[in-house]
């Protein structure tokens, strides 16, 4: 009977209890009674798969299957043909653990026991982010029907919108060093939470008066201003020095593809439930993933009892930061000519995108004679491309630094398209004469925009890998202060000019950006 299995006997030590940071392991020895013997005139057909995923520090394991092909008495293998032929620890790496199902039968370890720790802290961040934007683009949608609710003009609007970066401003180097200092994990936790009650409480807010909103809206800032330091600070320590750009780009698409959400889905909630549903349903997210990252996540391999030896050895072989630091070195940060190039480029950067992230559905609402729905919709497209060129430009700088390309190099040229691309697309606006070219040229601006995230974005952990949540702090707050001043000098020009001369200052300050960072800028590790 063709394909008939084997009886064969399976040999391990004995169970050893698992102790933090060590795994399970086990031998497999094929073997058999002493004294039965192996027919060797049948044909045999042993099958044993196995895959060692070194570049990811993991080694997947699948069952095997031994079966003859003839009919027969069952066969055996005998001891003197068990492991040494077959050298299974050569083929894993190490030892190996392998299961099959109560038939025999193979089956694949469960993902989530072959994925890679450290890039499930990525997706939990890039989960992280994604909700950052949720919340925060979720009132440029509802503030068109609140805005005829309340009576506000656009001064008043612009205000609203940039009350958020009060608090953004305020949190910015003060959760850079929280995060270097306590760990990542304590600081990103309690961000998400504090952003997710003041994204409910929005609605209460507003009906209670303009200056409760300005409040909650700022405290809302307060929250999602210690996010990116603490991301820095927990990717400076779970991510190797080859993973960098396709890391934060993964995380900062999550920013990007939360914009989508956001505008995809509030213009049917606030047409099916009304405005204020959108701020009741996103901020309730929050507290789901804050349970599942406090499970889950760890500040630092280091504390980590379940990951993988391979996994453990993999990262403090390739990174570069330290554990949490003690005091920060303010002097030797503040005297280096790229640390300055850095903050300057980030306001240049910034002011243009903040500028789109708050005020592009009301530019399609009055200048393209969108409706709401239309509105949020076109403004998905724009966060699409972001997400899809992020990780391209991710890949590509990984790329290029593989192949022997400098860290200085890559970050110039990817920044440079994160400038001089929405510069030139933004100057087409006044330009084209229709809807679908004005989306189209909001769509490749933002795409290039975000090639940034392989410029300046990653060039924290380049220049200072164990103070990159403090440097990131300090970057972005002068990245808020030009989301404090550009939004509301944008409501300021709507009312006395014209979208040509909001477009205009930004283009400006993308040129200033590229000539700088082109100057100043480098990729060298230059603060120890």
């Amino acid at each position: 009977m063709a394909g008939r299995a084997l009886p064969i006997n399976l040999y391990s030590p004995p169970e050893r209890r698992r102790s933090p940071g060590k795994l399970l392991n086990r031998k497999l020895l094929c073997c058999s009674d002493s004294n039965s013997s192996l027919n060797s005139s049948s044909k045999l057909r042993l099958r044993f798969r196995f895959e060692l995923l070194s570049d990811l520090g993991v080694v997947r394991r699948r069952n095997w299957k031994v079966r003859s092909d003839v009919k027969s008495e069952p066969y055996e293998l005998s001891k003197s043909a068990a492991p040494g032929s077959f050298k299974f620890k050569e083929k894993l790496g190490g030892d190996g653990v392998v299961s099959k199902d109560e038939n025999g039968d193979e089956f694949d370890v469960p993902w989530w026991e072959e994925f890679p720790k450290r890039w499930t802290i990525v997706i939990l961040c890039f989960s992280a982010f994604l909700l950052c934007n949720m919340d925060r683009v979720n009132m440029s949608i509802a503030i068109l029907p609140m805005s005829s609710e309340f009576h506000w003009n656009s001064t008043t609007v612009g205000l609203i919108q940039s009350s958020f970066f009060w608090g953004y401003l305020l949190t910015q180097i003060a959760g850079g060093i929280w995060a270097d200092t306590v760990g990542g994990k304590r600081v990103l936790a309690f961000g998400v939470i504090w952003w997710s009650v003041a994204t409910i409480l929005t609605p209460i807010a507003a009906k209670l008066g303009l200056p409760f909103l300005l409040i909650v809206r700022a405290f809302m800032g307060i929250g999602e201003g210690v996010a990116m330091p603490a991301m820095n600070n927990l990717l400076s320590k779970w991510v190797p020095v080859a993973e960098r750009s396709r890391s934060l780009a993964l995380v900062y698409s999550g920013m990007y593809l939360g914009s989508v959400t956001g505008l995809a889905f509030s213009p049917f909630l606030i047409h099916s439930y009304g405005w204020p549903s959108v701020f009741f349903s996103f901020g309730s997210l929050g507290t789901v993933w804050t349970a599942l990252w406090l499970s889950k996540a760890y500040s630092s391999p280091l504390e980590d009892p379940e990951l993988r030896p391979e996994e453990k050895k993999l990262i403090f072989r390739n990174r570069v930061s330290e554990e949490p630091v003690k005091t920060i070195p303010w002097r030797s940060i503040l005297s280096k000519g790229p640390v300055w190039a850095l903050i300057t480029c980030h306001f240049c950067h910034n002011w243009g995108t903040f500028i789109l992230l708050t005020w592009m559905p009301t530019y399609y609402n009055q200048v393209l004679g969108f409706n709401l729905t239309e509105s949020g919709l076109f403004c998905v497209l724009p966060w699409l491309t972001m997400a899809f060129s992020a990780n391209l430009g991710g890949w590509i700088a990984d790329t290029l630094v593989s192949k022997g390309w400098s860290v200085t190099t890559v970050r110039k040229v990817m920044q440079s398209i994160g400038f001089l691309g929405p510069a030139f697309f933004l100057s087409q606006l006044s330009h084209v004469d229709s809807p679908a070219m004005a989306v189209l040229c909001m769509a490749c601006s933002q795409g290039s925009d975000a090639f940034s995230q392989s410029g300046l974005y990653s060039n924290h952990q380049d220049i200072a890998p164990r103070y990159s949540g403090v440097l990131l702090g300090l970057s972005n707050t002068a990245g808020v202060l030009a989301g404090v001043f550009g939004t509301a000098a944008t409501g300021y020009i709507l009312q006395h000019g014209s979208w040509d001369e909001v477009f205009e200052v930004a283009i400006g300050l993308y040129l200033v950006g590229t000539v700088i960072w082109n100057l100043f800028s480098t990729g060298e590790k230059i603060i120890d």
